[in-house]
């Protein structure tokens, strides 16, 4: 009878000793997660990721993308002011584009002696200014405000970096013809070439940011003032 007994609760006992050992087991690996990556594991990873990130730089050249939303805005900003200048010759009833005697005057933002019209205080470049008030007294000074309807622009436009490197030019002329010409430095690899494909007269570009290197817009003939 007390073998019968004993070989009767023998699967019970078995259970027991299973749960044992799969409690025993989760013990087990709870303290295997406890522990975490080794140094030599964290190490890999870390080479791994700063491999990508330096693949990342290569790829995307991030001065390159600033340089070219650079230049981007810079083209469109110069766009947009042939514009406006286009409507005002256009629709005002008494044009004044500025300061132009013969030959041409620049007023630019920021003053520099490497302006694309000439040097400050020569003959073609007789002013410099910083203020960008379409309402007259502009680096581009024309009083956008008499147009009927107002101003098309609120304010002019200025280079995004606004160095003595980077900047806008402007000139004109009122006779024969009421005509100007604007002036911008591009500095990115992919806007660069528009240097010296725009029709203008300084598309010498041996080194970008020479005097005789600019992106030129305009409605004088050649864009040669």
């Amino acid at each position: 009878m007390t073998n019968s007994l004993k070989k009767g609760f023998t699967p019970l006992q078995a259970l027991k000793d299973r749960i044992s050992k799969i409690s025993r087991g989760g013990e087990a690996c709870k303290e295997r997660l406890v522990t975490g990556f080794t140094l030599v594991e964290l190490l890999i990873v870390i080479a791994i990721l700063a491999v990508l990130a330096a693949a990342v730089v290569i790829v995307l050249n991030p001065a390159e993308l600033l340089a070219q939303a650079r230049d981007s805005q810079r083209v469109n900003d110069l766009d947009t002011l042939k514009s406006a200048l286009s409507i005002y010759i256009a629709q005002a009833t008494s044009i004044d584009l500025g300061i132009c005697p013969a030959g041409g005057v620049c007023t630019f933002s920021p003053g520099a002696n490497n302006s694309p019209f000439g040097t400050v205080g020569a003959q073609s470049c007789g002013s410099v200014s910083a203020v960008n008030t379409v309402s007259g007294g502009g680096w581009v000074d024309v009083n956008f405000s008499i147009i009927p309807g107002g101003s098309p622009i609120p304010y002019l436009p200025v280079d995004p970096s606004n160095t003595t490197n980077y900047f806008y030019g402007y000139a004109c002329s009122e006779s024969p013809n009421y005509v100007f010409e604007l002036a911008g430095r591009l500095e990115s690899q992919k806007h660069r070439t528009k240097m010296t494909t725009d029709g203008g007269n300084r598309n010498t570009c041996g080194t970008w940011t020479a005097n005789s290197c600019f992106y030129e817009l305009g409605t004088a003939a050649g864009l040669a003032l």
